[in-house]
């Protein structure tokens, strides 16, 4: 469930995926806040690189209450994500938004897409990460999401990558 800035980027954004055939209903705009906005560039060694422009920005002020738990309820799959678990009011969202759609049978599918700029620091990232890992009944991660949430033990790789 996004929200984005009522703004002309939120506004483009939401007309993309409505050309696309994408329903928007869900969609929240927050008049206070702006779009977030996140480049990624690619190194020399191939390597992505992120850098993100959020203070906060609109995604970070969704509220449980402007949920459209209607919609949720009848999702069969809620794909989510770990960056809207770093802070309140998103996270108690988030939360919400899974119990629903969990409640509702939908099969939860999970991406933590680790971006550590985002966190505090690696261990919360490490501890908000996992704390919804047993939630999912997919979870799509990369060998290198997997090798810093483990901190590169094999043994609990071996166990991450049986889930």
């Amino acid at each position: 469930m996004p929200q984005v800035g009522d703004d002309e980027f939120g506004r483009m954004l939401v007309d993309i995926l409505k050309k696309n055939g994408v329903n928007t209903d869900g969609v929240c705009f927050d008049a206070e806040a702006r779009t977030a906005l996140a480049f990624v560039t690619l190194r020399k060694d191939g390597e992505r690189e992120f850098m993100f422009y959020r203070s906060p920005s609109a995604d970070m002020l969704l509220r449980e209450s402007e949920l459209n738990l209607g919609l949720i309820k009848q999702a069969r799959v809620f794909h989510y994500g770990s960056i809207s678990l770093i802070s309140e009011p998103c996270r108690s969202a988030h939360l919400a938004a899974m119990t629903a759609a969990r409640e509702s049978g939908a099969l939860l599918s999970y991406d933590p897409n680790v971006r550590l700029p985002l966190w505090p620091s690696h261990e919360a990232a490490r501890s908000g990460i996992k704390s919804i890992w047993s939630e999912a009944d997919f979870i799509k991660v990369s060998d290198n999401e997997v090798q810093f949430l483990t901190q590169g033990d094999p043994e609990k790789e071996d166990v991450v990558m049986s889930l």
